[in-house]
C-alpha cells in the first residue's frame, strides 16, 4: 500500500486535539496546557504527566472511558496512532465481509500484551463493539487493566501469560476462535539498546538536560523493560509469534502484529512463507512524519475465509 502522511479516514483524532474542549469535560488536564510558540494551545509532550493527564482526557472524550491511569513508568502510547492500527484492523475484516466493518462482541480479538494501558480494548470496543481478549506477562500490567476494567464497568477478558516465551501457548485454549490477534511487540533487543535508543531521541528532541546521570532511560511515554525489549529483539519476537501461530492456524482468521522497522519485513516475510502461510497482507499506516506498520497472516484459504 502507498505511505500516506494522515490518519485513517475514521480515526476521531484527524484534526489534531481540541484542547478547550478536553479541558471542560477533564479538568485535571488544564494544569498541563498552555500556549505553543505558536500561539495554539498545548502540553510539554515530553512530560510523562502530561502525557498521562491527555491520554485520560482523549479516553474519556472520545472513547467514553470515564477513569483511566495507569502507575508511574508504565508504557502510555499515543491515542491517535493506537486508534489507526484498530481502524485498519477493521478495514481487513470488511474485506472478508463484503467491505461492510463487522461490529459487536460476536467478533473476538486477541491483544497480545495489552499493558496496564488496555488501550487497544479500550478503543477497539468503543469504536466498534468487539470482545476483546488481552494477555500480558506483567502481573502488574493484568491487574491495573482488570481495576480499569471494574471502574469502567467494561467486559474485556483478562489473562496473565505466566511463561515467557509463550505467546498463544496458554493463552488460546481449544475451544477459543478469534477473528484477529494484535501486538505491539517489544522492539530492542536489550535493556542496553532500549536506554541508547531514548536517548539518542531525547537528543533528537534537544532535550540533553534530561540525560544527565542516571538518566538516559527518561521516557516521556515510560514503558517497562518487557514492554521495550526482549531478547533477539522484533524479528525473534514475531518469528516466535508466526511459529506458534500455526499450531492455531484455524481458530483464528488473521494474526497480526505491528512492525517498527521496515528492514524487519524482508526476514519476516521468509519466515512465513516457510510457515505455509495462505496469505500475507502489510499495512502501512503514517501519522505526520511517522510511518508505522502492521503485517497480518491468515493459514485459512481466502475462498474459505468469512465471518
Amino acid at each position: 500500500m502507498a505511505t500516506k502522511n494522515t490518519l485513517h479516514p475514521r480515526n476521531q483524532h484527524n484534526e489534531g486535539y481540541d484542547f478547550s474542549r478536553l479541558v471542560a469535560q477533564s479538568p485535571a488536564l488544564e494544569a498541563f496546557v498552555k500556549p505553543s510558540p505558536s500561539g495554539q494551545l498545548s502540553i510539554d509532550f515530553h512530560d510523562e504527566k502530561a502525557v498521562r493527564a491527555l491520554n485520560s482526557a482523549l479516553l474519556k472524550n472520545h472513547y467514553k472511558v470515564n477513569f483511566w491511569d495507569i502507575p508511574p513508568n508504565y508504557l502510555c502510547p499515543p491515542i491517535p496512532g493506537r486508534a489507526d492500527y484498530v481502524h485498519y484492523l477493521a478495514d481487513l475484516l470488511a474485506a472478508e465481509n463484503n467491505q461492510e466493518i463487522p461490529r459487536g462482541r460476536n467478533i473476538r480479538v486477541l491483544d497480545i500484551g495489552t499493558g496496564a494501558n488496555l488501550v487497544y480494548p479500550l478503543v477497539g470496543q468503543a469504536e466498534y463493539g468487539w470482545h476483546f481478549t488481552g494477555t500480558d506477562i506483567d502481573a502488574t500490567s493484568i491487574k491495573v487493566a482488570e481495576q480499569l476494567c471494574q471502574f469502567n464497568k467494561l467486559k474485556i477478558t483478562l489473562k496473565l501469560q505466566k511463561k515467557r516465551n509463550d505467546i498463544f501457548r496458554g493463552v488460546i485454549n481449544p475451544s477459543d476462535g478469534f477473528h484477529l490477534t494484535m501486538c505491539n511487540p517489544p522492539f530492542h533487543a536489550s535493556q542496553e539498546a532500549a536506554s541508547k535508543g531514548t536517548e539518542r531521541k531525547w537528543k533528537n528532541l534537544g532535550k540533553e538536560q534530561h540525560l544527565g546521570k542516571g538518566k538516559s532511560d527518561k521516557r516521556n511515554f515510560g514503558g517497562q523493560n518487557t514492554e521495550l525489549w526482549c531478547p533477539g529483539g522484533e524479528v525473534k519476537f514475531i518469528a516466535n509469534m508466526i511459529e506458534q501461530s500455526v499450531e492455531f492456524a484455524e481458530q483464528c482468521l488473521w494474526f497480526t502484529t505491528l512492525v517498527s522497522k521496515k528492514d524487519n519485513l524482508k526476514p519476516l516475510y521468509k519466515i512465513l512463507e516457510k510457515a505455509g502461510v495462505a496469505e500475507v497482507k502489510t499495512v502501512n499506516m503514517a501519522q505526520g512524519q511517522k510511518v508505522s506498520r502492521f503485517i497480518a497472516w491468515s493459514f485459512i484459504k481466502k475462498s474459505q475465509r468469512g465471518l
